[in-house]
C-alpha cells in the first residue's frame, strides 16, 4: 500500500491578506492557494483545473476543496489562526471538516470553542472515510459583532491505498 498525503496551507501574509469570515451562523469554507505555494500534492488532490473548469484560489470557493484519489480510511488535520481579539471579538470560534461541502454537505468533527486572549490558535484531526467522489473542505464561523480575520490555515489529509 502507498501512503498519499495532500498537505495545503494559507498564510495570508504570502497570499495577498488574511480571509475574513462574516459574523453569524453560517460557516465560511477556507480557500488553499495552489502550485507552488502548496506544502505538499504530489497526487494532485487539489488542482486548480478539474473536468476541465479552472477554479481560480481565493474568488473560486472549490479552492477549498481536497478530492482523495481513492476509496479509503483518512486522516484529516487543521490548523486555524484568527486574528488577535479585539473590540467586538467572537466569544465562540467554530470550526468543522466537510464532506462535499458545495453540494449535499455532510459535516463531521465540528467543535465550538471559547475564545481566549491574544491569537486564536486551534489544532484539529480526524478520522473518516473517504472517496474519490466527495470532495472535502475545512470550514470556518464565528460569533463576534464584526468580521473577523483567519490569518494562517492548514488543511490536510493521509491515507493508504
Amino acid at each position: 500500500m502507498a501512503q498519499h498525503v495532500c498537505s495545503l496551507k494559507f498564510d495570508a501574509e504570502r497570499d495577498g491578506g488574511p480571509l475574513s469570515v462574516a459574523p453569524g451562523d453560517d460557516y465560511h469554507l477556507v480557500p488553499f492557494p495552489y502550485g507552488s505555494a502548496e506544502s505538499y500534492d504530489p497526487d494532485n488532490m487539489h488542482a486548480e483545473t478539474r473536468d476541465g473548469t479552472r477554479h481560480p484560489f481565493p474568488s473560486d470557493r472549490a479552492s477549498g476543496l481536497i478530492w482523495p484519489g481513492h476509496q479509503a480510511w483518512g486522516r484529516l488535520y487543521a490548523m486555524i489562526q484568527w486574528e488577535t481579539a479585539s473590540g467586538g471579538a467572537a466569544t465562540e470560534l467554530r470550526d468543522q471538516f466537510a464532506r462535499d461541502p458545495l453540494g449535499k454537505i455532510d459535516t463531521t468533527c465540528t467543535e465550538h470553542r471559547r475564545a481566549t486572549p491574544g491569537m486564536q490558535c486551534f489544532a484539529k484531526s480526524w478520522a473518516i472515510f473517504v472517496s474519490p467522489d466527495v470532495p472535502l473542505g475545512l470550514r470556518v464561523a464565528h460569533n463576534a459583532s464584526r468580521s473577523l480575520d483567519v490569518v494562517l490555515a492548514e488543511f490536510k489529509i493521509e491515507y493508504e491505498a
